[in-house]
């Protein structure tokens, strides 16, 4: 594939370009693809590197090649948006030279009403350590073991922390989401001081947002892997939960040292979805906890 203005500086304190950028994509193809394969994409574009404008684009230009398929979303206004699916290599390499960050779906075609990801984002407000956010995961984790369901820990290459529950493509997003609600509502009652539901950052206070917004239909979330519109090119990078501890900061993983990682633990999540789980049981265990 032609690379256009292959030079052209995207990240400029970490002196990456365009051409850098679509290699890492080809090079973490691999790894990558499995986590995306079949997820609608919405494109966070920043054409003109991390100086310049970033914008969320839906709908994959006509322009597109005929290696990325689209799938068609009816919009409950009338109309359809087209999302780019990525599903191999050529079509991430491609997607890298139009320079964005994929945001994916939790649903795969052809069932996209059916989620196979559950999603935490640790939205930590301005002034919060990441220590505190890293609290705020193990006591996530806690909880979650206490309702015995796997969980699998991601930096956001951005300032928090992802925690993502593999599914069984049992229930529609609304069941989802409400029992998301439920999980981040009795964490947050039992630690009002450090957390909070509250959506406007103008009220937040010096808190963490469970945020539970993305368990929802059409809304996405940094895909693994991908490298975010911020300098140092940093990466939404997996995680072994004996590893939070240890860990300093969400930006720790960038594309100039995530292949050393790699080429000595693999890719962590490579099982992700053999651990599908069902949530009937889960229910009744939070159940019994908020009673």
């Amino acid at each position: 594939m032609k690379i256009t203005n292959p030079e052209k500086i995207l990240f400029p304190k970490a002196k990456i370009s365009k051409e850098q950028l679509v290699e890492y994509y080809e090079k973490i193809a691999e790894y990558m693809l499995p986590h995306i394969k079949g997820r609608p994409i919405t494109m966070n574009r920043f054409p003109d590197g991390v100086q310049g404008e970033m914008f969320y684009q839906k709908d994959a230009p006509d322009y597109f090649p005929d290696f990325i398929p689209f799938q068609p979303v009816k919009k409950s206004g009338g109309g359809v948006v087209n999302y780019a699916l990525i599903n191999n290599k050529k079509a991430l390499s491609y997607l890298a030279n139009y320079v964005c960050v994929p945001h994916i779906w939790l649903s795969r075609e052809p069932k996209l009403n059916y989620p196979d990801r559950m999603i935490f984002d640790l939205d930590p407000s301005a002034g919060v350590s990441f220590t505190t956010v890293k609290w705020a995961a193990k006591e996530l984790k806690q909880l979650l073991d206490q309702l015995e369901l796997p969980s699998f820990l991601m930096t956001t290459g951005s300032r928090g922390l992802h925690i993502v529950i593999p599914l069984k493509r049992l229930y529609l997003f609304d069941e989802v989401r409400e029992f998301a609600q439920d999980i981040a509502r009795y964490l947050v009652e039992k630690h009002p001081t450090k957390l909070t539901l509250t959506m406007k950052k103008s009220e937040r206070g010096k808190k963490i947002f469970v945020d539970t917004l993305r368990n929802a239909w059409s809304a996405t979330s940094v895909a693994p892997y991908a490298v975010r519109a911020k300098e140092g090119a940093p990466i939404a990078a997996p995680l072994k939960w004996s590893e939070l501890a240890a860990l300093f900061s969400a930006q720790k993983y960038t594309v100039k040292n995530i292949f050393q990682r790699i080429s000595k633990i693999g890719d962590l999540w490579k099982d992700i979805d053999k651990q599908g789980a069902a949530l009937a049981a889960a229910r009744k265990k939070l159940a019994l906890l908020m009673s």
